[in-house]
């Protein structure tokens, strides 16, 4: 099987269901960030806080060109920023079968609340930036998925039924 793609907002549950749909389906889990947080020997706040955003979205550009020749019969969860980029998501596509997803705004703060790493989030009205960010992403989510799955009130194991319906005729 190609790889299997989760992207969504952060707190949408990328990393939770995709280490145990991995698991389940006897693939490598990848995450991005941790990958690139090795890469670069320190914490992506830290890489956020040193060198910026810009930096930060080249280096995930970087490593998606890289997993293009290196990661197969992979689940891969990214960063909640990285299909900005129009590159990225052509990339991302290219990868295998893109999954989004996706939670109301009210969950999503809920998840991350007191989540300290998540740089996108730092100072000022949390609920603000959660509602901005997540108006300006959605259209980009929508169009970089092939399948989109709702996290809200389910369960790990419902969503991970619902992956297997929905991405079937991915072989």
């Amino acid at each position: 099987m190609k790889n299997m793609i989760l992207i969504g907002f952060m707190g949408a549950g990328k990393t939770t269901v995709g280490r145990i749909l991995a698991r389940e389906k006897e693939m490598a889990f990848v995450d991005t960030d941790e990958r690139i947080a090795d890469m670069e020997g320190r914490r992506i706040p830290d890489i956020f806080a040193e060198e910026g955003e810009g930096y930060f979205r080249d280096l995930e550009t970087k490593l998606l060109g890289r997993m293009q020749e290196d990661t197969f019969d992979s689940v891969i969860s990214v960063g909640g920023g990285m299909p900005v980029r129009e590159q990225n998501r052509k990339l991302l596509r290219s990868l295998g079968c893109v999954i989004y997803l996706s939670a109301a705004k009210e969950t999503i703060l809920e998840r991350v609340r007191d989540d300290g790493s998540r740089p996108m989030l730092e100072g000022g009205d949390l609920e603000a930036k959660v509602e901005r960010l997540m108006r300006e992403r959605e259209v980009i989510y929508r169009q970089t998925a092939h399948v989109n799955v709702r996290t809200d009130g389910r369960s790990v194991r419902q969503v991970l039924q619902i992956i297997e319906q929905e991405t079937r005729r991915f072989g």
